[in-house]
């Protein structure tokens, strides 16, 4: 199918941005980055190295992270307000998705302005296909609370959803999320942990909760965000004590 380079609207253009290889871009990506009279990023030094390596310049970067979401919609609102086009990125993957942007999406759509959202790199996807898990249906968790009665409860969610689960946790976690996930399920439960996707070290680690566990503790350490894929929860047959 030909693609044609579209004239920018005034809208919010949504732009996924690679998870760790920098291949994984799309060619309307880059062609938003580098004609949106705004680009609002995470990490301005992080996306003016992805610019770099695609030799865009960009008109103006704005800081736009879970701090200074509110604020950053607001001056979105001003370039939008002036017939111009804006991009959202975040450091990797699609914004909104356990990244900040939600606000301003939230922000835009209130003030009657329209939005782009590109379909691109995003972790839950791949480690999901990847799993060997059932991927119909499945809830996507995102990060877990990071203590008390919010992650007792959320934990109690996850191990008691019937369907297919995706966490986010971060490596210095894993372990503990491993142990509390032990403590609620039945030793059979099946777990896929994907680690490094895109990159030169990516990894799935397939077996139980108890088996992923005990080879990670083999490890002397554990780098790189990882995704983890949880079965779900079966009432007949199924030891799981919730």
């Amino acid at each position: 199918m030909e693609w044609t380079p579209e004239v920018l609207q005034n809208k919010l253009y949504v732009v996924p941005t690679p998870i760790g290889n920098r291949g994984d871009i799309t060619v309307r990506a880059l062609h938003i980055l580098r004609h949106a009279a705004l680009i609002a990023c995470e990490d301005t030094r992080r996306t003016g190295l992805l610019l770099k390596a695609y030799e865009i310049v960009p008109r103006r970067l704005l800081r736009c992270d879970a701090h200074t979401e509110t604020r950053c919609a607001e001056e979105i609102l001003h370039v939008l307000q002036s017939g111009a086009s804006v991009a959202l990125v975040c450091d990797a993957g699609t914004p909104g998705i356990a990244d900040p942007g939600t606000r301003v999406i939230q922000r835009v759509l209130q003030a009657g302005y329209e939005l782009s959202v590109l379909p691109g790199a995003v972790a839950l996807v791949p480690a999901l296909v990847g799993s060997g898990l059932p991927t119909q249906p499945f809830v996507f968790w995102g990060f877990l609370p990071a203590r008390g009665s919010a992650r007792r409860q959320r934990l109690a969610d996850v191990v008691a959803c019937p369907w297919t689960s995706v966490l986010y946790e971060a490596p210095h976690r894993l372990l503990r999320l491993l142990e509390e996930l032990q403590s609620l399920c039945s030793p059979q439960r099946r777990l896929c942990i994907a680690r490094e996707l895109t990159k030169l070290h990516e990894e799935f680690l397939r077996g139980t909760v108890a088996e992923c566990a005990h080879m990670l503790r083999q490890r002397a350490s554990i780098r790189g965000e990882c995704v983890l894929i949880l079965e779900g929860y079966r009432r007949e047959g199924n030891a799981d004590h919730l």
